[in-house]
């Protein structure tokens, strides 16, 4: 399918206010992809989205299917926006609701940091995390398929499902974008076989299940029926939702327990779909790794409160909620994202840096003794065996080489 070239726009950001690096990679999103260095992207509303991110500005373009490109923006356009009508491109209304941006991040951090000791520590160096704002149903099946699972092998099981049951939009670099297939595509009855073969395992019948109930029961329209109202799907009015009690505001909860009904659908999915696909922000999904910071952190992990039962599960959750308000689903997520930044980086097996020190002169040839010392990193990776996810941990060991050597002194 033939693409039109797109121009690339601008729109200033500060990356306290927005990371991309971060926030498409800590396991919200599993679409997006590297397409070229510092560039992600992925299909959104019928179009390939690209990003790029400078100091001060979010550099994005849309590339759209000939068939359906709105008019393109002539040349000499103000390069913070498009100059199309907004009825003919929507692209920078898409971009501000999917990153969320009307929400002043850094006021939000400073909340959370004054109600929290421990934010105020760990999450100055993870600024601009910001909760996306996707698609109810894709956000539902990525979860579903996040099960026992990592971000990697996440991402895989997603990218097959769209490869082979979502509508191709076009090429980028000479690879193929397809947009997220819809519930009738995955509720065929050949899906779910075909999706073991694939390595989906049991996700494939939670898939195949979930689908032909949204399909053929509920419909697309109950789903985002579920979103917070202050934060609707893309093009509709946002709404009062409330005020936060304990335990979530009443939409949160009527939304969480109707995901539970769903084929693969436990707790803490429910609550990544609430979060990061229906717009309520006090959700917190809990699981064994949440459940770890909670016992570091937060003083859990003893008397009634000394394992993760549904129990300790809720009482976390109304925890943070206490402590940072309406948006703590957020705000755990930045703690998460910290947590993990160390583990998500690229590992070096080994490391070797040098140095030589001089340790005596030698008379009367003029040399002198060198000892060349060599430290040496090894990184190891460990597999823990959690409910949710692998979580790779970096373990650097120093070990010290002493060699020795003459040479004439300089």
């Amino acid at each position: 399918m033939a693409l039109k070239a797109a121009e690339w726009h601008k729109l200033p950001m500060s990356l306290t206010e927005l990371c991309i690096n971060t926030t498409l990679r800590c396991g919200q999103s599993f679409r997006w992809r590297t397409s070229a260095e510092d560039e992600w992207s992925c299909t959104l509303h019928g179009r390939i989205l690209s990003f790029r991110q400078d100091a001060s500005h979010l550099h994005y373009r849309a590339i759209f299917p000939s068939a359906t490109l709105p008019t393109p923006p002539p040349s000499n356009a103000p390069s913070t926006a498009p100059s199309v009508a907004a009825e003919e491109d929507d692209t920078l209304a898409l971009v501000k609701h999917y990153f969320n941006l009307e929400p002043n991040l850094a006021q939000l951090y400073e909340q959370w940091a004054s109600a929290d000791a421990n934010f105020k520590k760990k999450a100055p160096k993870f600024t601009g995390v910001r909760i996306l704002r996707q698609d109810p149903w894709e956000a539902l099946v990525g979860f579903i398929c996040s099960s026992n699972n990592n971000i990697s092998r996440i991402s895989s099981m997603v990218h097959n499902l769209c490869k082979h049951y979502g509508p191709l939009i076009g090429h980028l670099n000479d690879e193929a974008y397809h947009g997220f297939p819809t519930p009738e595509a995955l509720a065929d009855p050949k899906v779910e076989a075909h999706l073991m073969k694939l390595g989906f395992g049991y996700r494939a019948k939670y898939i195949a299940k979930t689908a032909r109930m949204v399909a053929e029961e509920k419909g697309l329209a109950w789903l985002n029926d579920l979103c917070n109202p202050e934060s609707p799907t893309f093009g509709k009015d946002p709404n009062t939702a409330g005020e936060l009690v304990e335990g979530g505001r009443e939409g949160y909860r009527k939304a969480h327990d109707e995901l539970l009904a769903l084929h693969g659908v436990g707790p803490k999915v429910a609550d990544c779909v609430c979060l990061m696909g229906l717009g309520w922000s006090e959700s917190v999904p809990v699981d064994t790794h949440v459940w770890q910071i909670a016992q570091r952190d937060y003083k859990f992990g003893r008397g009634k409160h000394s394992s993760l039962t549904a129990a300790t599960y809720t009482a976390v959750a109304n925890h943070f909620r206490k402590l940072w308000g309406k948006e703590a689903g957020w705000a755990h997520s930045v703690l998460f994202t910290a947590d993990l930044k160390a583990f998500s980086e690229r590992v070096t097996a080994k490391v070797e840096v040098s140095e030589e020190k001089v340790l005596a002169k030698s008379e009367p040839d003029g040399t002198e003794t060198v000892q060349a010392v060599v430290k040496t990193e090894t990184v190891k990776r460990k597999r823990v065996k959690k409910e949710d996810d692998e979580h790779p941990v970096l373990e650097v060991k120093e070990k010290v080489v002493t060699r020795s050597k003459r040479r004439k002194a300089v």
